[in-house]
Order: structure tokens, then sequence, then C-alpha cells
């Protein structure tokens, strides 16, 4: 896999407010956060402290409440205006990798099928040619004819990693990767990741509540009650 093009993330007092009847639910509460090109930082807290929805909004699945998210200088959200969704969904498919704590891999296609599924939707020019070495890279190359019920667990989260690396994305935001995954293989993924941040320069969020995996970052931000306490 070649260097990836850096790309970095700028987030001013990002709220994500929730209404359900009467209650406000503020899941990200006035967050700011520069991420720079090439870093590696993980997002840790406990369940409910906003993990996800925050990791959601830099990534452009959904939209702040209120704030400002600038990428590599751009404005995405900012003085209560977003992008248009065409926009949004190129930005998503251009410039990130997308992996979660489901595989979300279709039973009925092999290995590489599955991996080449975003082809189907996007295809960035020269992507092609890295189909074999990201297999080759995630140690998967000699399952790409099988199916995902003949695979392991930390097998099929390669291949969701694989997948989220095959268009070269410039940011690579993981929620959760090793949640379904025993010790000794959150430990391997812990370790692609952070192979793949060390020797491409791909910037990478990953959010987790396992310390250990969390280590597999160089920059650790602590989130409770949908605001940052250790950055």
């Amino acid at each position: 896999m070649s260097s990836a093009a850096r790309y970095s993330i700028e987030a001013a007092d990002l709220r994500r407010v929730y209404v359900r009847g009467a209650e406000r639910i503020a899941a990200v509460d006035g967050v700011s956060l520069t991420v720079e090109s090439g870093e590696f930082i993980s997002v840790v807290g406990p369940s409910g402290s906003g993990k996800t929805t925050l990791i959601n909004v830099l990534g452009c699945l959904d939209n702040p409440t209120s704030g400002r998210l600038a990428l590599d200088g751009r404005e995405v959200f900012g003085g209560g205006r977003a992008l248009s969704e065409a926009k949004l969904t190129c930005l998503r498919r251009e410039i990130f990798g997308y992996i979660f704590q489901k595989f979300y891999l279709v039973s009925t296609l092999t290995v590489l099928e599955n991996v080449i599924l975003p082809f189907t939707f996007y295809r960035k020019p020269g992507a092609t040619a890295d189909v074999t070495g990201v297999l080759k890279l995630l140690g998967i190359d000699r399952r790409a004819g099988h199916l995902p019920g003949q695979l392991s667990g930390g097998e099929m989260q390669r291949v969701a990693i694989a997948r989220a690396l095959v268009n070269k994305p410039r940011i690579l935001l993981a929620d959760e990767p090793t949640g379904n995954l025993d010790t000794k293989r959150s430990e391997e993924i812990g370790g692609i990741l952070k192979d793949l941040n060390e020797r491409t320069g791909l910037t990478v969020i990953l959010v987790t509540h396992n310390p250990s995996l969390a280590r597999a970052g160089r920059r650790t931000i602590e989130l409770r009650d949908g605001r940052i306490v250790s950055p």
C-alpha cells in the first residue's frame, strides 16, 4: 500500500444534541479538537460518553447541531450550515475509510468480492492496483476465495479493514473495531492499525473502551459526558 495523502481535521465547539420527547441529550458537548495529518489518535471513555457520536460527526456520517468542522482547511459545517448531501457523499467516499465493530460482510460474497465492493459505488483512480497488496498486507491473500462463514472473527475483521483501505482513504475511522474479538485478536488488529499509520502516514482515529488497544495510538483523548476531559 502506497503512502497516504495527508489530511487534517479541525473541530471547534462541536455539539450534537438529540431530542427525545422533552429531553435534550448532548451526546457531544462543546468538543474542540485538531487532528494533524498522519496522527494516530485513540478516543476512550465509558459507554455513553459520546465516542461514537463524535467519530460519526468527524467522519461526516452525522451533522453536528452546532460548531465548526473543517477538513484540511475546507469548512464542512459552520455557522449553522453544512455542505449539501451530495458534497458530503463525495467527501465520505474520497477522504474516509470506515471500520465498525460489526464486520458488515456480505455472506454470499468471497473475501475478494467483499473487499472490492466499494468499487461498485466509487472507484478512486489507481485504487484497483492495490487490491492484492492490501490483501497481502493484512495476511488474508490466501483466503481471497473464501466466504465470510469460513473465516475466524479476526480474519473477518481483517477483511473489513481491507475493504476500508482499498479505495485509498486519507483518514481511517475505526469505531470499536475489536469489540467482538478476544484479547489476542484485538492486539493483532491494534498492531495492524499502528503499522499502517507508521508505514504509510495514514491518519487514524480509533474509538475504543479497551485500554490495551488504545495504547496503539500516539495520542489519547478521553471523553466523558460528551466532553473532552483529558487531551
